[in-house]
């Protein structure tokens, strides 16, 4: 009797990604490892964090730094969270819609210093006024009834009192965000 191996069957590839696509999956894979490390961590633990080799890691970023830039970039982008912010529930009162974008926005605040406290300061994006949040401005737009401001200012205090009430070089205890809202639409006053 005789015995014939099988042979093995050859390794198959996952199907090769278009290179934005493969650029954000590495972005977003490596994230959290930058927020862990920091600048200093190796491009072959970055390419594990990314499940791919550093040889792919090179064919898509043409060295490290431009990958933390790509990762700066792609944290401080508005894009997924004017979309977060676009998809509160416009049937909810205006007070739980607005503690909901302020979560959000503790969230991002949070997010954007972890990454930003670990990279080099060539890294950090521009010094410049934050743009307007269109979705937030649409929220208290909706809530017009219990603001005395224009919606765009009402979203501007909103996001200020958020950023000062949570940023952790700005506070040592930060607020939640039904302590924000509070104070956004009754004050401090006794």
């Amino acid at each position: 009797m005789s015995s014939l191996a099988t042979p093995p069957s050859p390794v198959r590839r996952a199907t090769p990604l278009p290179p934005e696509q493969r650029r954000a999956a590495i972005v977003d894979a490596v994230a959290p490892l930058l927020i862990e490390e920091g600048s200093s961590v190796t491009t072959r633990r970055l390419a594990q964090a990314a499940g791919v080799s550093e040889g792919t890691l090179f064919n898509v970023f043409t060295d490290k730094d431009e990958l933390i830039g790509a990762v700066v970039s792609a944290t401080v982008d508005p894009e997924s969270y004017e979309r977060a912010l676009s998809r509160i529930d416009a049937t909810l009162p205006i007070e739980n819609q607005l503690r909901t974008a302020t979560e959000l926005t503790c969230r991002r605040v949070i997010d954007i210093w972890k990454l930003i406290s670990r990279v080099d300061a060539h890294h950090h994006p521009a010094h410049r006024p934050l743009p307007d949040s269109p979705a937030l401005i649409a929220l208290m737009t909706s809530g017009r009834d219990r603001i005395r401001i224009a919606p765009t200012e009402a979203a501007r205090h909103l996001r200020a009192l958020t950023l000062a009430l949570t940023h952790p070089m700005l506070t040592t205890e930060p607020r939640t965000a039904d302590d924000i809202v509070d104070i956004f639409f009754n004050g401090v006053g006794a």
